[in-house]
């Protein structure tokens, strides 16, 4: 899996170790037959295997692998984000039962909206139970809190049913304090009948689906139909219902990333260890592929086409299309898997400090390839992307646009 193997000996340490690269790397240090590695990264391999298999200092209680380790491998890396991802791959094969906690790798909150029930709800959970699943999964989100802040908001626009338990609707039973304030449709006491509970969970499930955009479609066409009719105290409070959704769908409370995970299609840009290149990093149903390298620096010349005509050199774009769809796929093994990319993504892309950039797909599922061209000539020169390039600033531009088209209808 690591792409270079020394030899290791005791006597030679210190001209092995001074052979290394002093570069960012995943690396495994490997004795006897049969024993465990010891695997992880650095952002120096040099001066971390000086620590590791240097000389001993006396009575020191740090770890030393010196006596120990026969075999280095290594793969030098050119970001964090790639670090880890290869980290991954090395523990989950080396470690098959403890590769998670070795790299505190905790899933990522999502919504669940739960259609194997008779009588769906929503709710935030951190586990995909299955690779074909009957429900739809929304997310990832930053933390639970937010996700359940998110979802409560939400759900203040419709009558889904909040409660965790299983129904058996009765006439007899009282409700909840929901049924009573006309938040639910109660069908745990036939507060409704099953085919207005199912339009009810259809209504929702667009909501999530389309990023809220089909319940400001639903208002704005209400508010029209008052306006029609000179309910103009009515079309006021459905305006203002409206900007509350339009509150909750801001780039602080709805990042761009968050959407129905078996949708989540993007390309992450991060920095080479070659200079020149970039690595691109495709992402399809929130599986993380095998990263590609791609050699910006290369000018396409002018060939000779098959009647001797020059054929005109290749744009960017089609370039890294190419690149891209040579990525070979990866199909999760298991739903742990599939959550496990996800933790992995939902981590990197959360972080206050980020390196690399990430291009997600339109509603169309189309990668943004001129954006992606100017991304990669950001982390080419180590520059932090645009204020116009961030996701808030798209999720930003998407409400600005909503308000246009509410002044054209």
């Amino acid at each position: 899996m690591l792409e270079n193997s020394i030899e290791f000996a005791a006597a030679r340490a210190s001209a092995i170790i001074a052979a290394l690269p002093a570069v960012p790397a995943v690396f495994a240090l490997r004795s006897e037959a049969g024993a465990e590695p010891y695997a992880g990264k650095s952002a120096d391999l040099r001066r971390r295997l000086t620590r590791l298999l240097g000389e001993a200092e006396p009575g020191s209680k740090r770890l030393n692998l010196r006596q120990r380790c026969t075999k280095i491998e290594y793969t030098p890396t050119g970001s964090d984000f790639e670090s880890a991802l290869l980290l991954y791959r090395l523990l989950r094969t080396e470690f098959p039962g403890s590769y998670r906690e070795r790299m505190k790798l905790r899933f990522a909150p999502l919504i669940k909206l739960n259609l194997e029930n008779p009588y769906p709800r929503a709710y935030v959970t951190r586990r995909i139970g299955r690779l074909k699943p009957r429900s739809r999964y929304y997310g990832p989100f930053p933390s639970r809190a937010a996700a359940e802040k998110f979802l409560n908001d939400a759900l203040d626009f419709f009558k889904l049913r909040r409660c965790d338990f299983d129904l058996n609707p009765d006439p007899a039973f009282p409700g909840c304090m929901y049924s009573e304030m006309k938040m639910c449709l109660a069908p745990c006491f036939k507060g409704c009948s099953d085919d207005e509970y199912r339009a009810e969970t259809a209504r929702v499930k667009d909501f999530l689906e389309s990023c809220g955009r089909s319940l400001l479609r639903e208002l704005e066409s209400e508010r029209e139909r008052q306006s029609s009719g000179l309910q103009f105290e009515a079309a006021a409070q459905t305006h203002t219902r409206a900007e509350k959704v339009r509150g909750i769908l801001g780039a602080v409370s709805l990042p761009e990333i968050v959407r129905p995970v078996d949708e989540l299609r993007a390309v992450i840009v991060q920095p080479s260890c070659e200079p020149g290149a970039v690595m691109l990093f495709k992402v399809e149903r929130a599986m993380i592929h095998p990263p590609v390298k791609f050699v910006a620096a290369e000018l396409p010349v002018a060939t000779a086409g098959p009647t001797g005509r020059k054929v005109p050199p290749r744009s960017m774009e089609s370039r890294i299309a190419e690149a891209l769809e040579q990525v070979a796929a990866a199909q999760p093994s298991s739903a742990a898997e599939w959550n496990e990319h996800i933790a992995i993504l939902k981590r990197w892309y959360y972080r206050s400090r980020r390196v690399g950039e990430i291009f997600l797909a339109d509603e169309r599922g189309e990668l943004p390839l001129r954006r992606i061209v100017r991304g990669v000539g950001r982390v080419l020169k180590g520059e932090r992307a645009e204020e116009g390039e961030t996701a808030e600033a798209h999720r930003a531009y998407w409400l600005a646009r909503t308000r246009q088209d509410d002044s054209k209808s």
